[in-house]
């Protein structure tokens, strides 16, 4: 049998998924390095002044979102584990099949590093690690991490793929 030409669509759809494969793996490695200076550097509860609306903190999420399910009974490590593979089966089909439509395979390649830097987390630690923290006037935003913010940037820009293919329709 002969090997297939290298500029044929087959291999440019596999050169594709291995550039977005490659963003995600950007995105975890960026996120495991941060944690692991802030655990380095921070115990538990520790917070550090940096300006006046921001601050480094170490806090662990054993929850989702928000906390989401923090204070269940333990179960909810395996549930977030297990919703993040499935999520990174889904994500590496839908980057197989539309890995041409550039916006839209960005926001997926984010939203998979940071939802398998946050899977890492719960596989090592049992939680999530999270570091910034967002405050004003007394009111302060949950810590999050870069994973979190990787995702929630892949959300964004899946919104604005969303109405750019809506406004062309």
């Amino acid at each position: 049998m002969a090997a297939k030409p290298s500029n044929s669509p087959a291999s440019n759809s596999q050169a594709r998924l291995i550039q977005w494969l490659m963003i995600a793996l950007l995105v975890i490695v960026i996120d495991q390095l941060t944690k692991v200076l802030i655990v380095s550097s921070f115990q538990y509860g520790d917070s550090r002044f940096v300006t006046s609306f921001f601050n480094l903190v170490r806090a662990h999420n054993t929850g989702a979102a928000f906390s989401f399910l923090a204070h269940a009974a333990g179960w909810q490590r395996w549930f977030f584990v297990g919703l993040g593979l499935a999520a990174t089966v889904f994500i590496v089909w839908l980057l197989r099949r539309h890995g041409h439509q550039t916006l839209f395979a960005w926001a997926l390649s984010l939203i998979l590093g940071g939802a398998l830097g946050n899977v890492i987390d719960r596989l090592w630690h049992g939680y999530v690690v999270d570091f910034l923290q967002v405050h004003a006037g007394g009111w302060f935003f949950p810590a999050f991490n870069a994973a979190d913010s990787a995702i929630t940037l892949g959300a964004m820009l899946l919104i604005l793929d969303e109405l750019r293919r809506v406004r062309r329709g």
